[in-house]
């Protein structure tokens, strides 16, 4: 009776050290994914919000081991400013130096440094948002692939080909494989199965001007969505979008459409959370200070509203700047202040256990990257008053998490005792 009692106890022991067994629903404070649960991010079962930057050059910079100094010390000073997300390309196809040669031929240099970026940015508790396609022509895109496909006798005529192509279709989903199913040399652990990595995206700026209607963008998200979700269940989607909106509330674009819809391809069940870019200087151009402000302000709030109440999905601000190149000796105080207008907006839902949860500046440099340079470059240790704004609104919105953790941990212990 007393072994059989001691054998009892022996199991029941080894069943409570086993993951998973006798897990509280919800108690998620192991798990390291970015997770979502209504409009929210959650990391370890708590809410988790957080600022950023954009640095697309860590690939490409870390392929070349005398550079990866860079790559450390720009995840190194942006942490010291409290920034915790960092977005960049994992995709680079055809020219010179590529990551993909070809359609599946993969430059193992440049693939390299890509796992270093992973890796060094696990070291320095900074998550990625990983871009798998270009809408531009730099680094490949898909005109690249639409000439890849040409190459092989396929009949086409635009770049938007790239969205509709069987054959083109294919060569993209085989890259989605290739790099999710990679290897990294650094850790021994798959993409899809390393948490450091915050999201996958499906193309940096979605644009089909050909298609105003939005359904061949439609069409494509849902595909591509559908396909990465059967490879890789761990990770957060989301679609790359700049925020325009489809015809049904086109007054709130600025005078152009792309053939997105911020709110139908946000829609799609795989897609995870929403995405939004905001460029003033650019989409308005010849307008004055005080008209990009306006704009911007209705852009920001437009989104945060939409993605909250009708897409009821987070919502990234995954791109924002301002070129200081043309501007007065005053930019540095303007760009302050439209960062400070962005930071105020994704602070004010967050306060609110709102959609907004984090914004991604464009673009960080390391130093010693002056060819890099191109006017919305924001190297922290240059820019004093953008670097303070920076750290002190990075700051603000570790403490709404800090504070909703703790309201979590409270309920949870509450939960436990009742």
């Amino acid at each position: 009776m007393k072994l059989g009692f001691f054998l009892f106890s022996l199991v029941l022991y080894q069943m409570i050290l086993q993951p998973g067994i006798f897990k509280v629903e919800g108690d998620d404070d192991d798990d390291e994914f970015v997770r979502v649960r209504g409009v929210q991010l959650l990391l370890n079962g708590k809410p988790f919000y957080a600022n950023g930057y954009n640095a697309y050059w860590l690939m490409y910079m870390a392929s070349d081991p005398s550079q990866r100094n860079k790559v450390s010390s720009a995840f190194q000073v942006a942490a010291n400013h409290g920034l915790s997300i960092a977005r960049t390309w994992a995709f680079s196809d055809g020219g010179d130096n590529p990551l993909q040669y070809s359609p599946g031929s993969y430059n193992e240099h440049m693939f390299l440094g890509l796992d270093f970026v992973i890796s060094e940015a696990r070291k320095y508790g900074t998550k990625l948002v990983l871009s798998l396609v270009n809408n531009y022509d730099d680094f490949g895109g898909k005109k690249q692939y639409v000439e890849w496909a040409k190459s092989q006798g396929q009949s086409l005529h635009s770049e938007d080909d790239f969205f509709t192509n069987s054959l083109v279709k294919e060569f993209y989903k085989n890259h989605i494989k290739s790099v999710l199913t990679r290897r990294n040399n650094f850790t021994g652990v798959v993409y899809k199965d390393d948490p450091t990595i915050m999201a996958w995206e499906l193309m940096n700026e979605i644009r089909c001007p050909s298609d105003h209607s939005g359904n061949t963008v439609q069409a494509w998200i849902t595909e591509m969505a559908t396909y990465l979700k059967s490879i890789d269940g761990n990770h957060l989607l989301e679609a790359g979008l700049e925020g325009f909106y489809g015809l049904s509330k086109n007054e709130s674009n600025p005078n152009f459409q792309v053939g997105t819809d911020f709110i139908a391809n946000n829609q799609i069940p795989a897609i995870d959370f929403a995405t939004v870019h905001s460029y003033p200087d650019q989409w308005l151009p010849g307008s004055s200070n005080e008209e990009q402000t306006l704009f911007l302000v209705r852009w920001l709030n437009d989104h945060i509203q939409d993605a909250q109440i009708i897409i009821q999905k987070p919502v990234l601000f995954g791109e924002f700047g301002v070129s200081v190149k043309n501007m007065s000796s005053d930019s540095i105080t303007l760009r302050d202040q439209f960062f400070n207008l962005v930071y105020s907006s994704i602070y004010s839902s967050a306060s609110d256990g709102g959609a907004a949860t984090g914004g991604l500046f464009w673009h960080l440099l390391a130093e010693g990257m002056d060819s890099f340079k191109d006017g919305y470059e924001v190297p922290l240790d240059e820019n004093s008053s953008t670097a303070t704004l920076i750290a002190q609104e990075s700051q603000k919105l570790n403490r709404i998490r800090m504070k909703k953790s703790s309201i979590v941990k409270k309920n949870k212990a509450r939960d436990v005792r009742n």
